[in-house]
Parts: structure tokens; C-alpha cells; sequence
């Protein structure tokens, strides 16, 4: 057999994609994850002191227990469990080796890397929605100060800081930045705060806002961005505040442009969920498989750890089933 052939490519080393291999190294399928940064990759790049909305049981693969002493684990926590998951299973992933291309063939598939070529029968795409930001779409976004990430609450010490949205990622952002001495200013489109946002957080915001310490504007949106300023257009008009950094936390989408490359139908009116059957996680293309959160498509809240960890075996199920 050739070395670059494998039963299944796994794109994505996210903690579904680990899921998919354990599960094919259960059913003897070969299989080769391939991601195109480090282990976890967007689990690496979250905020470095994110909380997780679920309890570690919920996050577990494998059945290899989740232990942590705190009631929700953080990000620390998560990136050593998998780390010890994928270690402890020898699972086979080649990290920093981005996906270019993946090509139908006769045969099945011919996938290929920025550093190799390879042929399988099977596809597993599990690549999540976190690379791709929801941009603004105004004026002074390419400005260095303005950040779809946000990494760690220091960096903002003492600095004048606006905080787009109003979802976990920004409600955490705030509080953050606040308490590290930074002058917040919340710019949420809505009439609240988001229902979504952690039950834990959610009065911790809203009784910084109430006792003035973080300021929110509420049906409000940026409009414009300057090196010093923020122009921002609210229901009783246009208010410009000095402002140092802009962490426009909108939001994130899949690589739709790849998936599309692929061949995988999308409509094109929201929420853009990519084509597949939700019982077997087939695309419209024989043999080929989305896993996680990237079946969403813009939907992105729909699709978590928890509740996207039984693709992995619904889909090797299917594969199997055809083996026979």
C-alpha cells in the first residue's frame, strides 16, 4: 500500500477531528488528521483565561475522563486533555500542513497539502468556523488598533477601549479589560445583552454597567474608525469618542471559500449551512463528511464539543456500512 494512502484524510485537529480518528482507529480504518496549525489550534487561540460554558464531562472523547476541580475548566485545562488524547492514542497528525485542494477521483480522493500529496477513500472535513472573522465593513477596519481576537486583558492596561457585541466573547472581553483598568465602552447592536452569555457572567456585566463602571450603547453601531477616534451612531446620533483599540468580537464564519472549492453546496441565502445528511454527515459529494461546528454554516451556536461528538461516530458507522 503507499505510504500517502489512508482508509480516511481528517482535515481539521480540532477536538472533533480527534474524535473522528479515535473512532476510526476503533473500527481499524487508517486514517491521517492533517491541520494546518498546532494541536487544537482554535482552542489555542482562544482567549487565554475563557472559562468553557460546558463542564468538562461534556467535553470528553474517547471515554478518557475530563478531571478538573473547578465547575467549568478553562482553556489551559482543555489544550493539556487533548494533548494527553492524542498522545495516549498515538493518533497520527500532521500539524502546520494547511489543506490546498481536495479532488474527487475515480478511486475516492486525492488531497493535497502545502507540503504533500495524499490518496484516500474517505473525507472527513471537522475544521470548525474560528479563522474567518465577521468583519465590520467600515471605514479604518484595517487600522492596527482595531482586533477580531482577543488574547489577554493586559495588553489594555490603562488604554481607551471600545468592545463590539454583546455575546460571550465581547461580555468577557469587557469585564476583562475593565478590571485590568482599561475605560470600556460596550457598542452592542441589540436592545440587551445577549441571552447567550454565560449564566455566571451575565450579572457581573450588567452591575458594571448599572454602577456606571462600564459603559454600554445599545442599539448602536461603529461607523468609523481613526487612529484616535471612534465615530459611533447611536439612536439620539453620531458620538465620537477618543478611543486607543477597537475589539470588534462580531463574530466567526467558516471557510465557506474552501468548502466551496471542494464542492460542497451552500446555499447562498443565511444561515449558508453546507449540504449534508444529518443522519450520516455525507455531503452532496459521495464519500466526502463534515464533523462539528462547521456543519452550521453561519449558525455557528447551533454546533459544540458537546453536541457534535456523535458525528464522529455516525459518520465511521456509515463508512462502515459500506465496507460490508
Amino acid at each position: 500500500m503507499q505510504d500517502n494512502y489512508f482508509d480516511i484524510i481528517i482535515v481539521g485537529g480540532g477536538p472533533i477531528g480527534l474524535a473522528c480518528a479515535l473512532e476510526a482507529s476503533l473500527n481499524n480504518l487508517s486514517y491521517l488528521i492533517l491541520e494546518k496549525g498546532c494541536l487544537v489550534n482554535s482552542l489555542y487561540h482562544y482567549p487565554q483565561n475563557m472559562t468553557f460554558f460546558s463542564s468538562s464531562d461534556r467535553l470528553e472523547i474517547g471515554d478518557i475522563p475530563f478531571v478538573t476541580t473547578l465547575p467549568k475548566p478553562k482553556r489551559s485545562e482543555a489544550l493539556e486533555y487533548y494533548r494527553r488524547i492524542q498522545q495516549k492514542f498515538k493518533l497520527k497528525i500532521n500539524l502546520f500542513e494547511e489543506v490546498t485542494a481536495i479532488d474527487k477521483t475515480e478511486f475516492g480522493f486525492h488531497t493535497q497539502t502545502i507540503k504533500n500529496s495524499y490518496t484516500s477513500k474517505y473525507v472527513i472535513i471537522a475544521t470548525g468556523f474560528y479563522d474567518i472573522p465577521m468583519e465590520l465593513h467600515i471605514p479604518g477596519e484595517e487600522l492596527d488598533k482595531v482586533k477580531h481576537y482577543y488574547e489577554d486583558p493586559h495588553y489594555y492596561v490603562n488604554q481607551k477601549v471600545i468592545v463590539v457585541g454583546a455575546s460571550n466573547s465581547s461580555i468577557d472581553a469587557a469585564l476583562e479589560t475593565f478590571r485590568k483598568g482599561a475605560d470600556v465602552t460596550l457598542v452592542i447592536r441589540g436592545e440587551e445583552i445577549s441571552p447567550r452569555v454565560k449564566y455566571w457572567v451575565k450579572p457581573d456585566i450588567e452591575n458594571r454597567i448599572a454602577a456606571g463602571e462600564i459603559r454600554v450603547l445599545y442599539k448602536s453601531t461603529l461607523t468609523k474608525v481613526t487612529q484616535s477616534h471612534a465615530y459611533i451612531h447611536t439612536p439620539n446620533g453620531e458620538i465620537i469618542l477618543e478611543n486607543d483599540f477597537v475589539l470588534a468580537l462580531t463574530g466567526y464564519q467558516p471557510n465557506f471559500k474552501f468548502l466551496k472549492s471542494v464542492g460542497i453546496h451552500i446555499s447562498e441565502e443565511a444561515p449558508c449551512i453546507p449540504e449534508h445528511d444529518p443522519a450520516t454527515m455525507e455531503t452532496n459529494i459521495k464519500g466526502l463528511y463534515l464533523a462539528g461546528v462547521v456543519c452550521g454554516g453561519l449558525n455557528t451556536h447551533l454546533w459544540f464539543i458537546e453536541n457534535s461528538r456523535i458525528h464522529a461516530e455516525q459518520i465511521i458507522t456509515a463508512i462502515k456500512q459500506e465496507h460490508q
